[in-house]
């Protein structure tokens, strides 16, 4: 499988090949391999880049050795009507979740982050995918490598919707699916993912 790292909007792939169309091709052997500093260089023209190797898992891995390794957790609050739980951060539409804390499981994790970024408790159902997101965190002067876990949720009891305004985030809602979509076209591409995984999901239980 391939593995894509995103710089917000933009998008770097590690594969045997180029994916297609719009993905701009480098090999990985070529002038010293693929460091960091390189990447962001491609990443200034262009929006998607794809890192072509015979070893696509040992290339990625010697890419992220580069950041700090963050892990996370997340999701799709669902409630009993359906709804989804959206929250609105920074200027944009998103999806709850937050870092993985000493001596907690992944799901543990998710859930903790849901109802502290939202007021709503809730319990994970399944697992719909995972994401790399990679930036330069301030607080810690480091380039940080984060790979976010994403569930399905179910909300467990009525809550009034509390936003974590210290977190950046402006909003908390419960929106049917399609209004979710709608929601989240502007979304980043890894929140995109999500709520496509969420979809499919749904659709397989039909």
């Amino acid at each position: 499988m391939n593995r894509i790292v995103y710089f917000a909007d933009r998008g770097v792939c590690f594969a045997a090949s180029a994916p297609g169309e719009g993905w701009y091709p480098v090999s990985a052997e070529s002038d010293g391999g693929i460091s960091r500093a390189k990447i962001l260089n491609f990443l200034e023209s262009h929006n998607f880049v794809a890192v072509v190797s015979e070893n696509p898992e040992a290339t990625f891995a010697a890419f992220a050795a580069q950041f700090a390794w963050v892990e996370a957790a997340g999701g799709v609050v669902v409630d009993n009507r359906g709804r989804w739980l959206l929250i609105h951060r920074n200027g944009r539409w998103d999806l709850p979740k937050g870092h993985l804390e000493a001596g907690e499981s992944i799901e543990q994790c998710a859930a903790r982050e849901v109802e502290e970024e939202t007021g709503v408790a809730c319990e994970t159902v399944r697992p719909l995918c995972a994401t790399l997101h990679a930036y330069w965190f301030p607080k810690t002067a480091r380039w940080e490598l984060k790979q976010t876990h994403w569930f399905e949720l179910r909300a467990t009891a009525p809550a009034t919707l509390q936003p974590q305004t210290e977190e950046g985030i402006e909003r908390v809602v419960w929106c049917t699916p399609s209004e979710a979509g709608e929601h989240l076209r502007g979304a980043f591409p890894t929140v995109r993912r999500v709520a496509g995984a969420m979809s499919a999901s749904s659709r397989n239980d039909r």
